[in-house]
């Protein structure tokens, strides 16, 4: 059986706990379907605040504001989200997560990654180093210590991605993939694009991303 090749564009943000969830469930289908499916995933930007200072707010007070929803409310939620995390293999950080930040300079960074000729390998890893800041060490993904050290990490170009940081390189083309998707009705995440034509919302089990890919690839077919 030949192996059908499909690109996927994940729209998400790195301080988005369902966008990881999303992720690591898509890997998990994708390693299931490793001999029918070849897929090159190509991370997008969406931030679910843009307007947030670079300071960041206080977590319960900015989830209260957005959603009306009490503490106790959201350590349910909370749970719900670490249990569903440990099941995939993604560690959230108990207690870890106090502030909600920008995550502007963490796209910018991803986009840079992004243009590396390697499949998107070099963007998936950075993307999943930032998630791992921010769930599991409770870090500031868009601080630029924070994401100069998960560079390092993935052994990229500490100084390129510095002097990008330091200067508005890669803001026109972030804000235009991020309009992009807006104006394809994309206004929350994560929100999973195969081939430019299919979408699955939302942080769905593995099977439900095995499913939907088994179904378009036959058809394909």
């Amino acid at each position: 059986m030949m192996s059908t090749a499909i690109r996927i564009d994940f729209v998400s943000d790195v301080a988005c706990p369902w966008c990881i969830i999303g992720l690591k469930a898509l890997e998990q289908a994708l390693d299931t379907l490793a001999d029918e499916v070849v897929a090159e995933i190509h991370f997008q930007p969406f931030e679910l605040n843009p307007d947030m200072p670079a300071e960041g707010q206080d977590i319960t007070e900015h989830l209260a504001q957005k959603y009306g929803a009490t503490p106790a409310q959201l350590e349910v939620t909370r749970e719900a989200i670490r249990l569903r995390g440990a099941a995939l293999g993604f560690v959230f950080g108990v207690g870890k997560r106090s502030r909600i930040y920008n995550t502007f300079d963490a796209h910018r960074i991803l986009h840079w990654a992004g243009l590396e000729n390697d499949q998107h390998m070099t963007q998936r890893a950075l993307k999943h180093a930032l998630f791992a800041t921010y769930f599991t060490e409770g870090l500031n993904p868009g601080d630029h210590k924070n994401i100069l050290r998960a560079v390092e990490q993935l052994g990229l170009d500490v100084n390129a991605a510095q002097a990008i940081l330091e200067s508005d390189r890669y803001a026109e083309e972030v804000r235009a993939q991020e309009e992009h998707y807006l104006a394809r009705g994309i206004h929350s995440v994560p929100a999973v694009i195969i081939n430019d034509k299919h979408l699955i919302h939302g942080g769905q089990p593995p099977e439900v991303f095995e499913q939907a890919l088994r179904k378009l690839t036959s058809a394909a077919a």
